[in-house]
């Protein structure tokens, strides 16, 4: 998700703030479906995301690599399968269901209810 606020230049990643998480029990894993996800996540705004969840998470979430070429679809493929675990834990199992996104650039922040972000402008903001 992105700010879309008149004016706004860096608007994403947009920043998480927590007011209530739900980290549910791993889910069966499935690796050909997340190495096809894989090329399509920013792999730094899923990093920071993770660093920014993790406090509000118990237990803490997995470790993930500090960086990973997600173009590398080959690459990818030989990525042994604690990482893959990992990936998925974080991408699929981790949920906001109450807080804040808020834009790096306005400081502009869209509520999340119900793990559902309202990320409608204001007429100003239009």
């Amino acid at each position: 998700l992105k700010s879309n606020v008149k004016g706004t230049e860096n608007g994403y990643p947009l920043n998480i703030e927590v007011t209530t998480i739900r980290c549910d029990e791993s889910s069966p894993v499935d690796k050909e479906f997340l190495l096809n996800l894989l090329p399509k996540v920013n792999y730094a705004a899923l990093r920071s995301a993770v660093q920014q969840l993790n406090p509000h998470c118990s237990p803490p979430l997995p470790e993930i690599p500090e960086e990973l070429d997600v173009s590398d679809e080959d690459g990818n493929r030989n990525l042994d399968d604690a990482v893959i675990a990992n990936l998925h834990r974080v991408m699929f199992d981790i949920y906001l269901v109450e807080g804040w996104l808020v834009c790096p650039d306005t400081g502009r922040k869209f509520p999340v209810k119900d793990c559902i972000p309202n990320m409608i402008l204001h007429e100003d903001e239009i």
